[in-house]
């Protein structure tokens, strides 16, 4: 079995990012951890003295959210998209845009949630508007933010499943 603090990333086809992480939470834990704005506050971009002061979800088809990040030196980057589709507590598809693009154009995201013996598997599939978006996506640091961040997860998930408050 893989690690569980491992994060892969792999390009797909053209335009594709797949992005596979496991848990050792359930799948419901772990949905709620990446659905409700409370718990999205305490592990999404906050490491490196980044916080996210702003985290808006209205968790419903055609509803949106609204992330916006403060950086230790003042910088700002914020993140918007809308839900498309909602299969609680498994799916979720939605599409994503951020403020100051740092890659052309906008993406859709569909994100997987399995599990299996109480640990979940997240897999998500970004679906970029070009190749040209994809490929700078690829160069840039985020697989470093994503590990930084589910990190930070594993570390909410257990505090919840501890505290027994969702």
């Amino acid at each position: 079995m893989k690690n569980q603090r491992t994060v892969n990333v792999d390009a797909k086809g053209d335009r594709e990012i797949i992005i596979t992480r496991d848990f050792n939470a359930p799948r419901t834990l772990v949905f709620d951890a990446m659905t409700k704005p409370e718990l999205v506050k305490r592990w999404l971009g906050v490491f490196a003295g980044w916080t996210l002061p702003v985290c808006e979800i209205d968790l419903r088809v055609g509803g949106s959210y609204r992330y916006q990040w403060h950086g230790p030196n003042g910088e700002r980057m914020g993140m918007r998209g809308v839900y498309r589709e909602i299969v609680r507590p498994e799916r979720v598809v939605s599409t994503e845009q951020f403020d100051e693009s740092w890659y052309p154009g906008g993406a859709v995201g569909t994100m997987v949630l399995t599990e299996r013996g109480g640990r979940t598997t997240v897999t998500t599939t970004v679906l970029y508007d070009s190749r040209e978006a994809r490929d700078a996506v690829m160069k840039s640091p985020m697989e470093t933010g994503l590990s930084a961040g589910y990190d930070k997860l594993d570390d909410v998930l257990a505090a919840v499943a501890t505290e027994g408050v969702r």
